[in-house]
This record gives C-alpha cells, structure tokens and sequence, in this order.
C-alpha cells in the first residue's frame, strides 16, 4: 500500500523542512474553519488547543494542554496531554512480549522473546515497574516529531517521527506519520507507521482530553457519553494490565455506555452504584479507565465515516456542545480523569478566575485503538492488527470528531 494513499488531503504532497511556516510564538501551529479553531506542536505530535462557539456564542477551549510548547517538556507528571502515545499505546504486561516468525499464533515455531522497558507500578525488586505504558519513559509522546507539511492558511499538517531499531526495546525501526486535517465542524486524524527493518507491534493513539464545558464547572461527571457498539470490554487486574478475560457490560451495570446514553457520573450519584464501581479503574480506584470492545458492532463496516457507524458521543447540557467519534479502530478506551488531584493548570483560555486547575473527574479521556496488550493474548486474534513487518501493509488509524451545538 502506498504512503500517498494513506494521506489525507492537504497533505499529499509532504513539502521541505524549508517551506514549512513558522510556529506562532507559543510554538504552536494552528489549523482553522470557520467553526474551529485547532493548535498542535511537534512534542507528541499533540493537541493543544480546541476552541468553537457553546449555545450562548461564548468560544470554549475544549480540551486539556499547556499555553506554551516548552510546558510540555517540563512537567515531570506527563499525563501525555492531546498527544500520540507509541510505538505501542496502553500497558504491555510485563513488559515483554513474543513475537513468531511466519504466523499467528505459536503453531510451533520457536518466537522471540522481547523485553522492553519499564515505566509503570515501581516495586521493591522492580524499581523501574512491572509494565510498560505508551511505549516507555521515552515512549513517542515524549518526542519531538518534524513537521513535514502545513497548509497556509491552516487546513492540515502532518508530522513525522523515525523511531530507531531497539529504542525502548521495541524491534526494528519504523516510521510515522499522524496528519490531522480540519474542515468545516470536523477533525480528521490519519496515522500511519511503516516498519523498515524487522517485524514489530504497533498499536497508536489519540490522547485527547476532553471537557465539553471548557473547564468552567467543577467536574465532567454531567457530561453524557453514549457508546452504542461498546458490548464488552478488557478485563484487568489491579494495575490495569489485561488478564485474557473479555467481559460483558451488563444491561443496566456501571460499564452500560450502549444500551442508552447516560452521564459519566450516574454511578457515581447514586449510592446503589458506587460500590459496583469501586475498582473498575483500578485497585483503590473508583471511576473508569477501561478498554471497551466494539462488540455489537457487524463487520465488515467498509465506511466508518457513516452515521451509523458513530462509536461514541460525548455531550453536555451545559454548553450544548457535542462530539461524535468514528473510527476504524476496533476498541475505545474512556478515562475519567480519576487521577487528576488540582495540580495541573489549566490554559488562559479556560476556567474562571477562581478555579485554574483541573479537578478530579474534571475531564474525559476518550482513546480510539485496538484491544489493548493484544500482543500479549493471541487467542484474541489481533495480531493481525497489531504485529507488522517489513513489505507487508502497514498500521494505519484513522479517525473522525464532528463537532456540534444544542442551542
């Protein structure tokens, strides 16, 4: 398959380093329509800044991120803000995986065995973690990748990463290119990653924070977030690392996104509820960061840019600002923002003066990807989507936010 044809449009014909505009002086490059207006920066190939009009007219910045570039680099937290979490998104047991020359499955054959490194869950004897998140402490998202293409005015720009063979321990080199386009009310993610030297996993990512309020109320637990093909989902240990099991959302139960659209925080609210959602994201955790399946979902979905094919839609009744997601990826991840404890400020753009961090609950973490630690359960079937090699097709994610308003 060719580079060309994974492109979107606006991006095509990938220009010079030379020819490449300038940033704006907070290192952003913005891309606009005249309902949107979007900032990204090379760290992480990462969102920064969403602005449109709420029901009233007001413009709200609608997702999470730092007013300038340099803040990305220095925040010791790293909650991997708008950013393309790789070369493998999620958490990879043990931090290791096999990988087998010629099929599937074992069938066999001898594989190899890959460790790569840790950055998560630090114990006595494994002081650097016991798994591996968005691809390590170095992982992409940590990285500056090179703008190759940026349209004047803004419609679209692509960015490009070259990730060296062994880098965090992952095998062969690959490279990548993440074009976002904007037109109209909508944002086009295209991702592509090649391998050039030896078969690996790829698994990416948009890591998206999302507050449809701007910010401005005390939470995002009144947000209402419909999943309509999200049947089942990933079932996890303590720390969040799959165990092989793929579990049913009951009809009804906390992890119910399909069967109707329902807020965030229903469970929460409701006293009945809260205790079935103690540890759903987590030992000690109460919320969500789970990986749902779109299991209703009847292949073959040739085009999931139709209507029918929405695999989510997070709205609030405060702004009247809604987001529907289409995607080709066969998995969601959503993420409460549980972590959050009012530490990270938020933008100029957003808040009140009274209230310039982001709380716990305070946004929404919506993730388009594939099964997460596929590579680690092959009785799931995914390798085919999530193991390339050299000359074969490569990984590609494609995705689609529309945006609208409820007056």
């Amino acid at each position: 398959m060719r580079l060309h044809a994974l492109l979107l449009p606006g991006a095509v014909s990938l220009a010079t380093a030379k020819t490449i505009p300038s940033p704006d002086a907070n290192g952003k490059y913005w891309l606009n329509t005249t309902h949107l207006s979007l900032a990204f920066i090379p760290y992480g190939a990462s969102i920064t800044n969403l602005i449109l009009a709420d029901k009233h007219g007001k413009p709200l910045d609608i997702v999470a991120g730092y007013d300038n570039a340099t803040a990305y680099t220095l925040d010791a937290a790293h909650p991997h803000f708008g950013s393309v979490p790789g070369r493998y998104a999620n958490r990879i047991k043990n931090s290791s995986f096999t990988l087998f020359p010629d099929s599937d499955s074992e069938g066999g054959q001898e594989g190899i065995t890959y460790h790569v490194t840790p950055n998560e869950n630090p114990t006595p004897s494994h002081p650097k973690g016991v798994d591996t998140l968005h691809g390590g402490p170095d992982g992409w998202d940590y990285r500056n990748f090179s703008v190759v293409a940026y349209d004047v005015p803004g419609s679209s720009i692509t960015f490009r990463l070259v990730d060296p063979d062994g880098k965090e321990g992952f095998p062969g080199e690959v490279v990548s290119y993440i074009t976002y386009t904007v037109s109209g009310n909508q944002w086009d993610i295209n991702m592509v990653a090649i391998p050039t030297t030896k078969k690996t996993p790829i698994m990416l990512s948009s890591h998206t924070y999302w507050n449809l309020d701007g910010f401005e109320l005390e939470d995002a637990l009144d947000h209402e977030l419909w999943m309509p093909f999200a049947g089942m989902r990933v079932g996890v240990d303590g720390i969040l690392v799959p165990t092989g099991e793929i579990l049913a959302n009951e009809r009804g139960g906390v992890n119910d996104f399909w069967s109707r659209p329902k807020n965030i925080g229903d469970a929460l609210q409701k006293k009945g509820e809260k205790g079935l959602l103690e540890g759903n994201c987590g030992t000690g955790c109460t919320g969500y960061d789970n990986c749902y399946i779109h299991s209703l979902r009847s292949p073959p979905f040739d085009d999931w840019r139709q209507p029918s094919q929405m695999v989510a839609r997070l709205s609030s009744p405060h702004s009247g600002i809604k987001l529907e997601v289409y995607s080709d990826q066969d998995a969601f991840q959503m993420y409460s923002c549980n972590q959050q404890k009012g530490d990270v400020p938020l933008k100029w753009t957003q808040g009140t003066d009274e209230r310039r961090t982001i709380p716990k609950y305070g946004c929404v973490v919506l993730e388009v990807q594939d099964w997460i630690d596929g590579i680690n359960h092959p009785e799931w079937g995914r390798t085919k989507k999530q193991v390339f090699a050299p000359g074969g097709d490569p990984y590609v994610l494609q995705a689609r936010y529309v945006f609208g308003v409820d007056k």
